[in-house]
């Protein structure tokens, strides 16, 4: 790789790492906190009974030996483990906006891994395509963070077609423990609804589901020739006719309500991240869901 090459990724990552700690700082401070739970319960400390304290926390132990009650305090275990699951198929690379659908998907999982950094959790990195491509074990830390945020960056497009479901059987091998695992794609493959269940049984996974505007409504350009990236299938369009543009958005329509009911029969959550709105708002739009959902 060449030097300005280099120099551009360092540039880019640098870049990422400041518009991401803005969004945590300013928007999202404290809410991925109430939005993921710990792994349980963990002592914390003994202290004296008070009227009104649940009789069943008495430790009979320290009670008898300093001959009045004392009670056990407990506290969350906050410490988790945090996948970032980012698709790189060649359909990523598609973007009418500023932002193609890769490039936001670094973004939004920039903002994610620094906010798991901010709550000193651990963050991982699964690329993906019709296979996993890089793994990178979770970690700690600052340097470690910005080492992803490169692998995203420099990650090759893949001509293929996607395949959650060996992406999903990968991390059930690599990673015993359970974590808490972003599935960023725009999902345009077979259906993986089992695969996607069996996962969320071990792991808390939320389906992270990117989209462009003109995948959903086609504009009247004329004749046009549009190719699939992943198989190379080529196809010409008159987009004069309004019964062909319909039709598009039709099929887009038909592809969203197939997701939806995939993720609904697996248990998974999904957030909508589309590259011409600020995904800052869906963030924190999904992590508000999952807080109300815990109270």
């Amino acid at each position: 790789m060449a030097q300005a090459d280099i120099a551009e990724i360092l540039k880019e990552v640098r870049r990422i790492q400041i518009v991401a700690n803005r969004q945590v700082n300013d928007l999202l401070a404290g809410e991925y906190l109430s939005a993921f739970k710990g792994r349980g319960m963990v002592f914390d400390e003994v202290r004296e009974y008070v009227p009104g304290d649940e009789i069943r926390t008495i430790d009979w132990n320290v009670t008898a030996r300093m001959g009045h009650p004392y009670i056990k305090r407990y506290c969350e275990e906050r410490e988790l483990t945090v996948l970032m699951a980012v698709d790189v198929s060649a359909s990523g690379m598609f973007g009418s906006q500023r932002l193609s659908k890769i490039e936001t998907a670094a973004q939004v999982a920039a903002v994610l891994m620094f906010s798991a950094l901010k709550n000193n959790d651990k963050v991982g990195l699964v690329l993906f395509a019709n296979g996993v491509r890089r793994f990178v074990p979770p970690r700690k830390g600052r340097s470690h963070v910005l080492r992803l945020i490169r692998e995203m960056l420099t990650a090759e497009p893949v001509r293929e077609a996607t395949d959650i479901a060996a992406a999903l059987e990968y991390i059930g091998r690599v990673q015993r423990k359970r974590a808490v695992v972003f599935m960023l794609s725009d999902f345009l493959g077979e259906d993986c609804s089992r695969a996607l269940s069996v996962a969320n049984q071990r792991h808390d996974v939320v389906a992270v589901s990117l989209s462009d505007p003109r995948e959903f409504a086609m504009p009247d350009v004329g004749f046009i020739t549009l190719e699939d990236a992943e198989t190379g299938e080529i196809r010409e369009l008159d987009t004069r006719h309004p019964h062909v543009r319909g039709l598009f958005g039709k099929q887009a329509a038909k592809r969203q309500e197939a997701l939806t009911s995939s993720l609904r029969r697996a248990g998974i959550d999904r957030m909508d991240v589309r590259t011409d709105k600020p995904y800052a708002q869906s963030l924190l739009a999904f992590f508000k869901m999952r807080e109300r959902r815990y109270r």
